[in-house]
């Protein structure tokens, strides 16, 4: 049963896909949070797929972890970065994780023969895991997934109205997110995208009581008017979204249009005055750096699409602040390196750190260890994350320890010297789905190592997904050599954390530091990593000082 106490706050989303919602719903968590409340986060995903781990971050963006090991989506990211909520596989479900559900339901007999429809059974389903994930916090904001009008969607939407009645009208408020843009020929914020959107959830038996209003620019007074007149909302509850210049702006303008206050009214709950002060100085920091910023190449596989790599820019950026430094980012085509013809010097000579991220498949890797021997050689910072680990011990292997043929199996089950292997229990597995090691594990650091000396302890808990791991038969060559193995598991066998002494940084972690990482409460190897790479500014010699994009 869920607490007595405990408020919905329903967030749909119309016109077009990627308008905010997730961080319209962060925000709202990161407001209510701030008004003394208990919040969670729950998001539900139209797709069929029973979660978007087997999915190609081209399609789907960044896969998010949590603690239990659950692959979710990245909006959950932005969830646990806004507010202090903990969540778990709880939080996130599919329409195929539904479906999957109620199937099996059925074939135990548990529906009494009856016929399984998606009116009652789907939407029951739904309505069960909402009200059990909601127990014991005070609000609970679900954000549906896609745009309203999507069929897929429709089971979804239609067991939020049914909540909604089931619940009563001071348990919940149904929030709209919605676009108003501005068309150039005519010179003027057009709202009747926003009309037919509001008419769509209308037709579905939903009255969305605010609607959050995507700008480019200032919402006036008498456009707030139309909208509120056309979509049967006070003008109060017109609220403009206007475009920031760093995401953690979102919540301070969310409150100056007067969302919270309308939430807490509509709701019925008492709440103090929220305390923005934290975000209203990670903005501050964010705007006017007090010492300078640095430069970072980032070598990927999926630099084309900067959703695929969402929580790790969001951990460089929390580096940054935590060293009141602006991080820019330049997105570098691990492809492009690869190349015979490619001059190193000419496309890394000009950073102040390299970072190679996690990732799959064999695409892209001999460029990511050309980039990690320009690293080392060059006395470069570098941090390698996952898949950059094992990149990194590659590298090490056949450049320092002159394994000729060294490499991972995931891109040659053939190597001669597979210093990079298959988990022991990953072996025979032959579904792709949820059969990584997945979430928290604990780690053992080394005393004395910088790894220790950057957390500041040597037990720490990190949060995983891979399925290959550092051979432990070219351990002992590789210690030799001087690479240093700093952090291992409990029982010695996994290979969790690498460094080589004598580089002014030289980092690799197995795990994914970016899923614990906040903006005020940054990671602390990225807060070291950035530091490192400021240290390398003052000293590097300078090739190009042109301006480059930057990271918010």
């Amino acid at each position: 049963m869920i607490s007595q106490r405990t408020k919905f706050v329903f967030v749909t989303g119309g016109v077009v896909s990627s308008i905010g919602k997730g961080l319209a719903a962060a925000s709202t968590g990161a407001l209510m949070e701030a008004r003394g409340l208990r919040v969670t986060h729950i998001k539900l995903d139209p797709y069929i797929n029973v979660d978007p781990g087997t999915m190609s971050p081209y399609q789907h963006g960044e896969v998010y972890v949590t603690d239990d090991g659950a692959e979710t989506d990245l909006d959950l990211g932005h969830y646990e970065r806004f507010t202090s909520a903990r969540l778990t596989r709880a939080n996130n479900f599919t329409t195929g994780r539904i479906y999957d559900a109620v199937i099996s339901k059925e074939r135990r007999g548990e529906y009494l023969g009856a016929t399984v429809q998606v009116i009652p059974h789907i939407t029951d389903e739904i309505k069960a895991r909402v009200r059990e994930v909601a127990a014991g916090v005070d609000v609970a904001i679900v954000e549906i997934g896609g745009t309203v009008g999507d069929i897929e969607s429709l089971p979804f939407l239609e067991a939020v109205r049914q909540l909604r009645t089931e619940l009563g009208p001071q348990n919940t408020v149904s929030v709209h997110v919605t676009l108003v843009p501005w068309i150039a020929a005519a010179g003027e914020l057009k709202t009747k995208p926003t009309q037919h959107s509001v008419k769509e959830l209308l037709a579905l038996g939903i009255q969305p009581e605010i609607v959050i209003c995507r700008v480019d620019r200032e919402l006036p007074l008498d456009l707030k008017r139309k909208i509120a007149h056309f979509t049967n909302v006070s003008v109060e509850a017109v609220i403009a979204a206007t475009d920031v210049s760093c995401i953690y702006e979102l919540p301070i303008k969310l409150h100056k249009e007067g969302l919270d206050q309308q939430l807490v009214e509509r709701l019925n709950i008492w709440s103090r005055q929220p305390d923005l002060s934290q975000w209203k100085r990670t903005v501050e920091k964010m705007r006017e750096p007090a010492k300078g910023s640095v430069s970072i190449a980032l070598v990927g596989k999926y630099v084309h699409l900067r959703d695929a790599y969402k929580s790790l820019h969001e951990s460089i950026v929390h580096g940054g602040l935590a060293n009141d430094l602006n991080v820019v980012v330049h997105y570098v085509d691990s492809e492009e390196l690869q190349k015979d013809t490619t001059d190193m010097d000419k496309m890394l000579g000009d950073y102040d750190a390299i970072l190679v991220p996690g990732g799959f498949g064999d695409r892209g890797l001999e460029g990511k260890i050309k980039a990690i021997r320009y690293a080392r050689e060059h006395n470069v910072p570098f941090f390698g994350i996952c898949l950059g680990m094992q990149m990194a011990v590659i590298e090490f292997a056949r450049h320092v320890c002159n394994l000729e043929g060294a490499d991972s199996v995931e891109a040659n089950p053939q190597a001669k010297h597979p210093v990079i292997h298959l988990m022991p229990g990953q072996r025979g597995i032959q579904d792709k789905g949820a059969t990584m090691r997945l979430g928290a594990y604990p780690c053992q650091l080394s005393e004395g190592s910088l790894a220790a000396r950057v957390y500041g302890t040597t037990s720490i808990s990190e949060r995983h997904r891979h399925r290959f791991e550092v051979n432990n038969e070219y351990r002992g060559e590789l210690e030799k050599a001087g690479l240093r193995l700093s952090g291992l598991s409990p029982d010695q066998l996994l290979v969790e954390m690498v460094e080589l002494p004598g580089h002014p940084y030289f980092v690799g972690c197995q795990f994914h530091p970016e899923f614990k990482s906040k903006p005020h409460a940054a990671h602390p190897l990225f807060t070291s990593f950035i530091r490192a790479a400021q240290d390398y500014s003052r000293i590097r010699p300078r090739k190009d000082d042109a301006p480059r994009a930057t990271l918010n």
